[in-house]
């Protein structure tokens, strides 16, 4: 074992700071630090990592790993994320940085990283191999879908080197307003309402058309808003069993207001909700209201991780349980 130097034993407030409580970050990354799969999402990245021989030998693996989940959690860039270590008692524990044995991690490091991830499709990786664990961990994927997308904003103005916007972000219209980036498609188990698929496409990409895609196939209900409405044979070339529990449309510029279909509606919604809670802690709490990277490439790599993180902490509750002796 290393000895401690005066940096981390004053990090961990070792009689330093009498007086200091657990902050609502510190309780965040301990749990964090006792759920997420470390050693099963390393070996998604392993095999692409530099092995060291010749040069400069590279940063350990997990502690990138970490580096980069916390720029998620936290919405960082690079050099953010860089000069929030620096900063920051509680990240530095959680990354496992000793400021008085070694330099943390620049943000170049941490973009070579990022981009070694967006080279290999390796956020894909991650978001799959999450879901492989938390089934083995008695979160099963049941028999309904619940379907739905959302818009992440992309900057539209053309003041900028290439006096143009991003080529493969467009705009649609969502009411009376016009929005330009990319859109997330996921599919979430309506049980559990856990992320079992995505897709990411340009903004004006409809939301019925990744449909099967977001099927798993053995969905014996599928949950969606009106924009999925009338795509039974849609759902059906990818889950033949499958019945369609989509809202249907209610015509609200007619004297004629089916009722009925709207107490249907209603009664879909109170499962179909359930696919918000997801976009609530990507777009909310991680703060992926924006994209921050010009392509869908890079910024599906960034969806993929963020919604595999997301299923970590919405399990968070019942993966504590299986933690505690």
């Amino acid at each position: 074992m290393k000895q401690q130097t005066l940096a981390i034993a004053a990090d961990q407030g070792a009689g330093f700071e009498q007086y200091r409580r657990p902050t609502k970050r510190d309780v965040f990354l301990e749990t964090m630090e006792q759920i997420v799969p470390w050693t099963q999402l390393c070996e998604v990245v392993e095999p692409h990592y530099p092995k060291g021989q010749g040069g400069r030998p590279p940063v350990g693996l997990e502690r990138m790993l970490r580096m980069h989940f916390v720029q998620h959690w936290f919405n960082l860039a690079d050099e953010a994320c860089e000069e929030a270590l620096l900063d920051s008692t509680a990240l530095r524990r959680f990354v496992g940085i000793d400021l008085g044995r070694e330099r943390v991690p620049d943000g170049t490091t941490l973009l070579k990283f990022r981009r070694l991830l967006e080279r290999n499709k390796l956020g894909e990786q991650l978001f799959a191999k999450v879901g492989d664990v938390l089934q083995g961990r008695g979160l099963k994927v049941g028999t309904g879908t619940i379907v739905d997308a959302t818009i992440i904003g992309a900057p539209s103005s053309t003041k900028n080197a290439d006096k143009a916007r991003d080529p493969e972000m467009h705009q649609t219209r969502k009411g009376q307003q016009w929005y330009f980036g990319m859109k997330l498609h996921i599919g979430v188990d309506s049980q559990t309402g856990l992320a079992h698929s995505a897709v990411v496409s340009a903004a004006n990409v409809h939301d019925k058309h990744p449909l099967p895609t977001l099927l798993h196939g053995a969905e014996r209900r599928v949950y969606g808003d009106s924009a999925y409405a009338s795509q039974k044979e849609l759902i059906a070339s990818k889950a033949p069993h499958a019945k369609d529990f989509t809202n249907q449309r209610v015509r609200k510029r007619s004297d004629e207001v089916d009722e009925a279909r709207r107490s249907k509606n209603r009664n879909k919604s109170k499962i179909r909700a359930r696919v918000e809670h997801v976009f609530a802690v990507v777009k909310r709490l991680w703060g992926f209201v924006k994209v921050r990277y010009r392509g869908l490439a890079k910024n599906a790599t960034r969806a993929f991780t963020a919604l595999a993180l997301s299923n970590i902490y919405m399990s968070r509750e019942r993966l504590m349980a299986q933690v505690r002796p």
